[in-house]
């Protein structure tokens, strides 16, 4: 499975999970399917799990106690309104850092068919300071010293690690392009020229 650069609700990512005495690298659908579920569709609808109800939720409690990932990353998207209906794509990651993990939780579902289906939600919290201009929520980013806490430790101290990051973090506008999930290429990392003003007002 080689790099994905316009991940999208029911998409297999690379997930890295505790086994054992050591970690494993499990590709998973996002999108959690809970194990109770009639139907794969459920999933679409939960591509996040929110860190403040996520030990209540029955859909993701019993998945928060016993079987979290990280998803490792580089950057992720996300839309700011710049005016009317019109949102700016904006691509954004560690200032200081290339490499960072989302902390998420995965879930495993028997299809009708009898086949194993593995999925998993990204927690998600309050946006830092950097974000909050942009969206009022954003992923929990772990750092690498959190990685064995979030996988391996209690419930309660993976817990304390659902905060926002806080950063720095640097961000830049993204093609429009990015809307489509058939676009998958390098090229939507690149900075380009913000949304013109016209076009944020609606004059074209």
């Amino acid at each position: 499975m080689g790099p994905s650069y316009n991940v999208a609700p029911t998409h297999l990512v690379p997930s890295v999970r505790a086994d054992g005495n050591k970690r494993i690298l499990k590709n998973v659908r996002w999108g959690l399917i809970p194990s109770w579920a009639k139907e794969a569709s459920i999933g679409s609808r939960m591509i996040n799990a929110r860190a403040e109800t996520v030990t209540e939720k029955t859909a993701f409690r019993s998945a928060f106690r016993n079987r979290r990932c990280i998803l490792p990353a580089n950057s992720f998207y996300e839309w700011k309104r710049v005016g009317g209906e019109t949102k700016q794509p904006l691509r954004i990651r560690l200032a200081l850092q290339d490499l960072f993990g989302f902390a998420a939780i995965w879930e495993s579902w028997q299809d009708p068919e009898g086949s194993t289906v593995e999925s998993c939600s990204i927690l998600t919290t309050s946006a830092a300071a950097d974000i909050s201009p942009i969206h009022h929520r954003m992923p929990v980013i772990l750092n690498p010293y959190e990685f064995e806490i979030w996988l391996r430790s209690p419930a309660n101290d993976a817990h304390a690690l659902l905060k926002s990051h806080p950063g720095p973090f640097a961000f830049h506008a993204v093609s429009e392009r990015v809307n489509k999930v058939a676009n998958n290429d390098a090229s939507l990392l690149t900075e380009v020229e913000p949304i013109p003003v016209a076009k944020q007002l609606g004059l074209f």
